[in-house]
């Protein structure tokens, strides 16, 4: 292992943890100016941005990476702008710092409060996606942690280009800059060194395949919020509305398949399957999906779909593909859906609400829905700004992380001289 390259992550994690001590005694107002400036200076760099996403575009079209991973690798107009308004978003919501979460007095009049801080130095490691490194910046700051990230190699140039819009938008304020760190550097080694951090990282994020989250959760002795992957699904019961669940479904799947909360699995009601699923398919295949089904589901539509295998319905695809099955009832979809599923998102259509709270006690995942797509599972979609991650864990978090999934409490006693008996 080389000792430059340690000695280099060493130092940077140090300032990071300095700086975090800062990071939490700053003020709202402080807070929500340096978001502003930061959209302010994405919009205003936007062709600036954009080369430099060229040069990883170039580097991931030479080393022929998945449409998927090009997709989320990309930056143009509208993403830097969605990535600006991101920020914004974050200066209309509370600042959880100091809020009081519960307050106890107790007989011997001792009052005791619960009160939100923050976590300290969140350390997120992520592939392909450049509007992380915003959004986590932004989700760190307003939350008065310090953001230590590590980024892939396939986006590094469009993750220096955004950092570096972020710190000279802050350099004129009180926002300590050790506190926003980019570990640049392209060698394998880096990210063991990384791991190895717990002196000065609190929490690791990892955002990415699930080879890389649980080479993380492997690797390191700092607690880890997990995100292993998103198969969800969508099951149309007998009681749906066939052209709600058919605009549904062609959502879930096709509107972004390379992203975690697409549907990878549909499963349809047998009381409804010979009638929805010869146009649901046809609708898919028109959208270039490739089906995977059961033999139930082949009986009905014959032409052009391949028989699932038990991988299949594990699979996370991130592509236009798609598995389908037949199920009995809606005990059978839930059961499908808590064998298969990875605790993401996963979503019901129908208009009987017995059957849809059914669905939502028994269905054991982060988001669940009713009569809407699983693409609404993103923290930005639920009022939070944006969002570090999407956790299947249940500790300390659980779906969208955002503000206050980025705080802990400490308690505060308050007395007036009193002592233990």
């Amino acid at each position: 292992m080389s000792t430059k390259l340690s000695q280099q992550i060493e130092t940077l994690a140090k300032k990071a943890k300095l700086a975090s001590r800062e990071m939490s005694l700053l003020s709202t107002a402080v807070k929500d100016k340096a978001l502003k400036d930061m959209a302010k200076a994405l919009v205003n760099n936007q062709a600036f941005l954009m080369r430099e996403n060229k040069r990883d575009l170039q580097y991931a079209k030479t080393n022929r990476l998945s449409s998927a991973l090009i997709d989320r690798l990309t930056l143009n107009e509208k993403r830097i702008k969605a990535m600006a308004d991101s920020l914004l978003e974050m200066v209309k919501i509370k600042d959880p710092v100091g809020e009081v979460i519960k307050t106890t007095k107790r007989p011997n009049g001792l009052v005791i409060k619960k009160v939100r801080t923050p976590i300290g130095v969140i350390g997120i490691i992520f592939e392909s996606r450049p509007n992380v490194t915003s959004d986590c910046i932004g989700l760190c700051l307003k939350s008065g942690n310090a953001a230590f990230l590590k980024g892939g190699k396939e986006a590094c140039y469009s993750n220096k280009a955004v950092y570096d819009c972020v710190i000279k938008a802050l350099k004129s304020g009180p926002i300590p800059l050790d506190a926003i760190q980019l570990l640049s550097s392209t060698d394998r080694e880096a990210l063991h060194i990384f791991l190895k951090m717990d002196r000065y990282v609190d929490l690791i994020i990892p955002r990415g395949g699930e080879g890389l989250i649980r080479f993380v959760a492997e690797h390191t002795r700092i607690p880890v919020i997990k995100h292993y992957k998103g198969v969800c699904h969508t099951y149309v019961s007998s009681k749906a509305d066939i052209g709600m669940a058919r605009r549904i479904c062609i959502n879930a799947k096709v509107q972004r398949p390379g992203v975690c909360n697409a549907m990878e699995t549909m499963l349809v009601h047998k009381d409804i399957a010979k009638k929805f699923l010869p146009v649901m398919i046809e609708d898919l295949k028109q959208c270039g999906v490739e089906i995977r089904a059961d033999d139930k589901t082949r009986a009905i539509v014959k032409d052009g779909i391949k028989k699932a295998s038990e991988k299949d319905w594990y699979e996370e695809y991130l592509d236009l593909i798609l598995s389908v099955r037949v199920v009995d009832n809606t005990k059978q979809a839930i059961d499908h859906i808590n064998t298969y599923g990875s605790a993401h998102s996963d979503a019901i259509v129908t208009n009987d609400k017995k059957e849809a709270a059914q669905f939502l006690k028994a269905v054991d995942s982060s988001s669940v829905f009713v009569n809407t797509s699983t693409r609404f599972a993103d923290g930005y979609e639920y009022g939070f700004g944006a969002e570090v991650g999407i956790s299947t864990d249940k500790l300390h978090a659980r779906g969208p992380m955002a503000l206050e999934e980025l705080t802990t409490y400490k308690y505060i006693v308050e007395g007036k001289g009193q002592i233990r008996e």
